[in-house]
């Protein structure tokens, strides 16, 4: 696989950013409770009752309380802000801040709407994730900017996340 090209700057050449496999979330899901028509679109929110963390990075459980609260806009995109806490296996807890996007054909969102397993090659579901910690032990994601690949569930998600380095 060849590399992407680099970015030339008049001044300097800059490497295109790698990604690096932090965890991979399975995150379990509550009642989609809806708010309705607000000012952008149908607002819902998905309560995020549990779930667990495996990677080489991280590993845990997700803790509550948390949610994923969605804004279905005209076109049917799903503008996701999801926030809620890692708990790792040895005690720290880590904030977690997921803004993505989710869309795709108006068939295959209606079966993700329904419940249904969709392939996650049918739609396009990704997010800009921000983490945050007082443990030293996992302070360096304080400073790391992250990224995940996500498919919807019946019971829930599952997220891959990758650090941008």
């Amino acid at each position: 696989m060849s590399q992407p090209p680099m970015c030339e700057v008049r001044w300097v050449t800059l490497p295109p950013p790698t990604l690096v496999h932090v965890c991979d979330l399975t995150i379990e899901a509550g009642e989609v409770r809806t708010l309705g028509s607000v000012r952008h679109g149908m607002r819902r929110i998905i309560p995020i009752d549990g779930g667990t963390v495996s990677g080489p990075r991280i590993k845990g459980r997700i803790a509550g309380p948390g949610a994923d609260w969605q804004t279905i806009l005209s076109d049917d995109v799903a503008d996701l802000d999801a926030r809620y806490q890692i708990e790792t296996d040895d005690g720290a807890l880590i904030e977690l801040v997921d803004r993505g996007v989710r869309r795709g054909p108006p068939d295959v969102l209606r079966r993700l709407a329904a419940g249904d397993a969709v392939e996650p090659a049918d739609y396009y579901m990704r997010g800009a994730i921000r983490m945050e910690t007082g443990d030293d032990r996992y302070r360096w994601v304080n400073g790391t900017l992250f990224v995940g690949t996500g498919a919807r569930r019946p019971s829930g998600v599952v997220i891959s996340v990758y650090e941008i380095t």
